[in-house]
């Protein structure tokens, strides 16, 4: 039995966060089985200074309350018709997160492909929307400890090889669009862009 990660685990900035989160298993306890994946790729969101970072400038909305809690809780948002999955990092004050981008499918396969519409294993689970779908991860996470059951992270591989580049997606965010901070397993097939 793999051990579940701790809360003190995200009590460090998101960049350290991000990088040590690559082959650890996202696990999501359903009422009718486990549905998991290693995390493959990750984004790291650095607060207040980060453009990028939903609490730049220290912003603070209904939206983004739980960045600004206790390390280790879960913050989801929606962006267009997807729920995306980020975890709070570093101490109180310090707003930052990691949105977990890509899993690599290990446990309910089928009912993941299932909750995919029939998409090949190849594409269940390679993109933040994707995977959230996937493992049936919705906006009932918010604000739940990522410790704990039915939404958690546990121990898995250690990666051979980690790559970083800029992140995806963050455009009209200036010189932070270019900031080398997501992280993949390298040569991972289950990364959503190398």
């Amino acid at each position: 039995m793999n051990s579940t990660i701790k809360q003190d685990f995200f009590l460090k900035p998101s960049i350290q966060v991000a990088k040590e989160l690559l082959g650890k298993i996202l696990v999501h306890n359903t009422d009718e089985m486990e549905l998991s994946g290693i995390i493959v790729e990750t984004e790291a969101y650095m607060g207040p200074e980060d453009r990028a970072a939903h609490s730049f400038q220290n912003r603070r909305t209904k939206r983004t309350e739980i960045m600004f809690h206790e390390a280790g809780y879960i913050y989801t948002y929606q962006m267009h018709t997807h729920t995306l999955i980020n975890i709070v990092c570093e101490e109180i004050g310090k707003p930052q997160v990691v949105l977990i981008r890509a899993l690599e499918p290990v446990g309910g396969i089928e009912k993941m492909i299932e909750f995919r519409k029939n998409q090949p294993i190849s594409n269940l689970t390679n993109g933040p929307g994707k995977l959230t779908k996937a493992l049936n991860i919705t906006m009932e996470s918010y604000g739940k400890p990522i410790w704990l059951p039915p939404v958690y992270i546990k121990e898995g591989i250690k990666p051979e090889h980690i790559s970083s580049g800029p992140r995806i997606g963050i455009e009209n965010t200036g010189e932070a669009r270019d900031y080398p901070w997501r992280f993949w397993i390298t040569e991972n097939k289950f990364v959503s862009r190398s």
